[in-house]
């Protein structure tokens, strides 16, 4: 059943800033997240606690997360690549500790290093790390196919849940790493893991690559889903899968959802408004389409005859 009322995760500061060639400064990351934490959204991803010599441009973690002005009804969320990770975020508070793995075993090994029993063996270990420290949520790249293998069967997937929801784990995200989703796949795979873990907080997270972010969206959410990763202006990518391009854009998707009568908490004004500050920071146009075209309530003046 469709829901009323959806959660939004902006990514721009972890994912959306993790491919940008050139250096963002500390302080124009943490007025970024401060202008979304007036916005209304559930949680923002601020950061990732990864080696600066994989991410430079996320090498000012800890002063990022320390930074920030936390806002009392929003989840400041890092994803956590390792152990060491672990006992950064959680010596700066961070609330959410976003664990990250791959479905595929070709895409971990570029990414991670990994296959994805190796992933799993440590997201073990740093789960008893973080106790009843931060809540922890466990992302699964290519969930719906990988850019070196190819289609990752529903089943390979569906068991990894599995296996994430037995360590206690408070929530698992469904990434579509390389925007290949498409909106039936979505919707099956959401409502089959939905209906074997219940318990489970369930995110989507989607990438416009191929122009399908927004439907493979309103798939999941027309089968239950109410929370969703995206990223202002529809920034980011992974750096280790050729062609993805950006996320989700926050913006249009609560654009969506508003003009659905669905409500998002979020103020959309406010989301534009931060959204039209990012050519300056990052130093070229973004993709997002209502920051540029205007909400679909806009009115013009009537030419004149």
């Amino acid at each position: 059943m469709s829901a009323k009322r959806v959660y939004i995760n902006d990514v721009t500061a972890r994912d959306g800033f993790q491919i940008e060639k050139a250096w963002i400064p500390t302080d124009d990351k943490i007025t970024l997240i401060d202008a979304l934490s007036a916005t209304g959204l559930a949680k923002i991803e601020a950061t990732s606690f990864t080696s600066p010599k994989a991410i430079p441009n996320l090498a000012d973690a800890g002063e990022v997360m320390t930074g920030i002005t936390r806002a009392p009804d929003v989840d400041y969320v890092a994803l956590i690549p390792n152990e060491k990770g672990v006992e950064r975020a959680l010596s700066v508070g961070t609330d959410e500790l976003n664990f990250v793995m791959s479905a595929s075993d070709s895409h971990g090994r570029a990414n991670l290093r990994m296959t994805a029993d190796q992933s799993l063996e440590r997201f073990a270990r740093m789960t008893e790390m973080a106790g009843n420290q931060a809540r922890v949520n466990a992302s699964i790249s290519t969930a719906f196919g990988c850019p070196f293998e190819g289609i990752v069967p529903a089943d390979r997937v569906l068991e990894i849940v599995a296996r994430v929801a037995d360590m206690g784990i408070d929530g698992v995200t469904l990434c579509d790493t390389t925007g290949v989703a498409n909106p039936v796949q979505v919707a099956a795979l959401c409502e089959a893991v939905a209906e074997r873990h219940p318990a489970l907080d369930l995110t989507l997270h989607p990438h416009d690559t191929r122009g399908m972010g927004l439907a493979n969206a309103l798939a999941a959410w027309q089968v239950g889903v109410t929370r969703f990763d995206a990223a202002l202006g529809g920034l980011g990518g992974c750096p280790y899968a050729p062609g993805a391009s950006g996320n989700i854009c926050t913006e249009d998707l609560v654009h969506m959802f508003e003009c659905m009568g669905v409500d998002t908490g979020c103020d959309l004004d406010a989301l534009l408004a931060a959204s039209e500050t990012l050519p300056g920071l990052i130093g070229h146009d973004t993709p997002g389409q209502v920051v540029k075209a205007g909400k679909a309530d806009r009115r013009y003046p009537m030419p004149q005859v």
